[in-house]
């Protein structure tokens, strides 16, 4: 990884394209924020149809995981409703209820798409 000031903004002066650009924050000037991030609310696909009378088996326990986060100092006035995308977790709204002046709180919408995993769960290709 390395640190290239000419390709700030995406163009550069020899023509090369820049293909990402990751955004680092120092905690010492960041904005603290809670972000809520969520996930299925059953591990079971329909919970109406297992085999068990109860759903409450079902519930995920991760559903909702609250992270304590530094922002990008900007962050701190973000107006509720607001979107935005976090890098390589998805996109968050600026929560219109909970949310307080210069301590926002974060809802995860979407999360982003997780190539990742599927790579690691695909059988290795011969001659890779």
């Amino acid at each position: 990884c390395t640190y290239d000031p000419a390709s700030r903004g995406g163009v550069t002066a020899d023509g090369r394209k820049v293909r990402r650009t990751i955004h680092c924050v120092v905690a010492a000037q960041a904005a603290a924020a809670d972000v809520r991030l969520y996930d299925r609310l059953f591990l079971h696909p329909n919970p109406a149809t297992a085999p068990d009378d109860t759903f409450l088996q079902y519930l995920n326990p991760q559903s909702l995981r609250v992270v304590k986060a530094y922002l990008e100092p900007s962050l701190a006035q973000a107006q509720p409703g607001a979107r935005y995308q976090f890098e390589r977790l998805g996109y968050f709204c600026v929560d219109s209820e909970d949310a307080a002046p210069g301590r926002p709180v974060f809802n995860r919408i979407v999360p982003l798409k997780d190539s990742w995993s599927k790579q690691e769960a695909r059988p290795a290709q011969p001659g890779s």
